[in-house]
């Protein structure tokens, strides 16, 4: 699949474990953006990921800057509460870079202040909703862009789950 999952400052192993083996599924590359909250070498981390991890492409970025000068993103998802934006409303692209903020804090302030008109979120209407865990965030949005990029109602499914 033509899109990356980005993940800025993850803190919790288990989700991104889970979110490393949604990646290997659908062929996605993973980018991880330090500080982490963990070592890559974790047994939680590994727990959650199954032995999915070592099939995985990633890649490391010490910094936000760091990642944008590597990779030179030519467009940007943010997921986020703060998002003003439905993700559904969202037509995602080939090429889409999909990044996700931490679990505790979301994004640093300056991509709040940077990107705050294209913050996306995921639709919560119950009456006590804060935020979806990380990884169920990440599974959302990553199918939705899986469904417009290439799902047709005559897509077969290999039926694995």
């Amino acid at each position: 699949m033509d899109i990356d999952v980005v993940l800025i400052a993850p803190e919790i192993p288990q989700n991104t474990g889970a979110i490393g083996r949604l990646c290997v599924c659908l062929d996605l590359h993973l980018h991880l953006i330090k500080p982490l909250g963990f070592q890559l070498d974790e047994a939680r981390l590994k727990r959650a990921g199954l032995d999915y991890w070592q099939h995985l492409n990633y890649s490391i970025h010490d910094s936000w800057d760091g990642f944008i000068d590597t990779q030179k993103p030519a467009r940007l998802f943010f997921a986020s509460t703060r998002g003003k934006n439905s993700l559904y409303d969202f037509k995602f692209l080939a090429g889409d870079y999909l990044v996700f903020g931490n679990e505790t804090s979301g994004f640093p302030e300056a991509i709040y202040q940077k990107y705050e008109d294209i913050l996306h979120s995921i639709p919560m209407p119950g009456e006590f909703a804060r935020s979806h865990n990380l990884a169920n965030s990440a599974a959302i949005v990553v199918y939705e862009a899986y469904r417009q990029l290439y799902y047709t109602a005559s897509s077969t499914i290999s039926g694995r789950l």
